[in-house]
């Protein structure tokens, strides 16, 4: 019970955090980019958003085990728990889940307040772009692919951690880019929420049915492909000595 509240509340400030940060990138990239001469230009543009993205993950993976193994992103704490990896329970996850959409709140709206006037148009989170089920389908889709990759980075790819935080970012903003002309994308139901709650859509079945239902579809499809890929190995008791 008490390891539980305590992850809640970690998941909540992690999840504060990162949608304050995260929802700067488009700003800093745009002023880095200017900065660069490189303004305009695509390739350019997302080498520096990719690179924004890798010191983002690199910080928020030290500052979550500092808050005792914090997640700011529901779809992964539950794609980590089909998987049978860390400690989670239904109960446990039952309390997260609502403190990451209330840290996302928190931080959309902190961020709403203090981003300079002439970036504050580059704020507002994933909005849908496509019709409501193609939009569900697409999300659906990112969320598996995005999962898939973070569990096969984490669990089976290269034990150099930057190498590893590297793949991490360059498969974050590949799906980004992917899925912007449909949903956004999110691939994160807190993040979501959080900006439908400052843009007042978010008790609308679209938000829950995009934004909600599928990626959670998507994160546990993508959890039991893994299994299914790498069964957990069972360990074979010893013969009892007669």
């Amino acid at each position: 019970m008490v390891g539980a509240i305590k992850a809640a509340i970690g998941d909540a400030v992690l999840t504060f955090m990162w949608i304050f940060c995260a929802s700067t990138l488009g700003a800093v990239t745009a002023v880095l980019s200017t900065a660069f001469g490189v303004n305009g230009l695509v390739w350019p543009s997302l080498f520096i958003t990719t690179v924004l993205v890798f010191i983002l993950v690199i910080v928020f993976t030290f500052v979550g085990d500092l808050l005792g193994g914090a997640s700011f992103n529901p779809t992964g704490t539950a794609a980590f728990y089909a998987v049978g990896v860390g400690s989670d329970t239904l109960f446990s996850m039952a309390l997260r889940f609502p403190a990451q959409a209330f840290g996302a709140v928190a931080g959309a709206l902190a961020i709403k307040e203090v981003m300079p006037e002439n970036y504050k148009h580059m704020l507002g989170g994933p909005s849908l772009k496509v019709d409501l089920h193609t939009g569900a389908i697409a999300e659906g889709v990112l969320t598996f692919l995005i999962t898939f990759a973070v569990l096969l980075i984490i669990l089976k790819g290269p034990r150099n951690s930057v190498f590893k935080t590297w793949l991490l970012a360059v498969a974050t903003v590949t799906m980004v880019v992917a899925g912007s002309s449909y949903t956004g994308p999110s691939m994160n139901p807190a993040n979501a929420f959080g900006w439908a709650y400052v843009n007042n859509w978010h008790n609308t079945w679209d938000q829950f049915y995009v934004y909600w239902i599928c990626p959670f579809i998507g994160a546990l499809c993508a959890a039991w492909f893994f299994r299914a890929l790498y069964p957990p190995q069972i360990k074979q008791k010893k013969p009892k000595m007669a």
